[in-house]
C-alpha cells in the first residue's frame, strides 16, 4: 500500500492584542503622532489602527509594565530629545519666514488664473530654496486662483507652525503679450 501524506492542521496564530478599559487596544507611543498623543504617552486605540499603521510603522509598541518602566526612567531624557526638536522645527519655521516665493501661473488680463496654484507647486517651489517640506504640511484655505501676494500657513508638527509668502505671477511670455 503506498503511503500518502497526511495533511497536519496547523493552528492558526492570532496576534490578539491586549485589551483596554475602553475595548481598546493600549499602546506606548515611541514617536509623537499627530492627533493622537506625545512620545511616551499610552494611548487607547482600535485594533485596526494599531495593527495596519502605528505597530508597523514603528510608531507605538505594546503597553506592557516593562515598557512603561523603561519610559519611566528616560522621561527626562525623552523631554531633551523633545525639546530640541522642537527648537529645530522653530528654526525652520524662522527660515520659512524669511523665505519669499515666487510661482509663475498663466493667466489672463485680470489677474484670474487659468488652473489654480496648490500645495504641490508651493512644495516644488521651496525645494528650489532647499527648503524640504512635505505637501500634507502646506494648510491652504483653498487653491490660489488669482495673481498676487498670499501668505500661506505651514504645519511642521509638534504645534509648530511657519508662515511663507507666495507671489504668484504671470508667466515669462505671457507678461510681454499683456503689455
Amino acid at each position: 500500500m503506498p503511503k500518502t501524506k497526511t495533511k497536519t492542521k496547523v493552528p492558526h496564530r492570532s496576534k490578539r492584542l491586549p485589551c483596554g478599559p475602553n475595548g481598546g487596544v493600549q499602546l506606548l507611543l515611541i514617536h509623537s503622532v499627530e492627533h493622537l498623543g506625545d512620545q511616551g504617552e499610552v494611548v487607547e486605540v482600535r485594533p485596526g489602527y494599531a495593527m495596519n499603521y502605528l505597530l508597523p510603522q514603528g510608531l507605538a509598541t505594546l503597553a506592557t509594565d516593562h515598557h512603561k518602566r523603561m519610559i519611566e526612567k528616560h522621561r527626562a531624557k525623552l523631554a531633551e530629545i523633545q525639546k530640541a526638536k522642537v527648537a529645530g522645527l522653530k528654526a525652520i519655521a524662522k527660515q520659512l519666514a524669511q523665505q519669499s516665493l515666487t510661482i509663475e501661473a498663466n493667466a489672463n488680463e485680470e489677474g484670474h488664473l487659468y488652473g489654480s496654484v496648490g500645495a504641490p507647486e508651493i512644495v516644488a517651489a521651496l525645494k528650489r530654496n532647499n527648503m524640504h517640506i512635505a505637501a500634507d504640511q502646506i494648510r491652504l484655505e483653498g487653491p490660489l486662483k488669482e495673481l498676487g501676494l498670499y501668505t500661506v500657513k505651514v504645519h511642521l508638527g509638534q504645534d509648530v507652525d511657519g508662515e511663507v509668502k507666495v507671489w504668484v505671477v504671470p508667466s515669462v511670455g505671457q507678461e510681454e503679450s499683456v503689455e
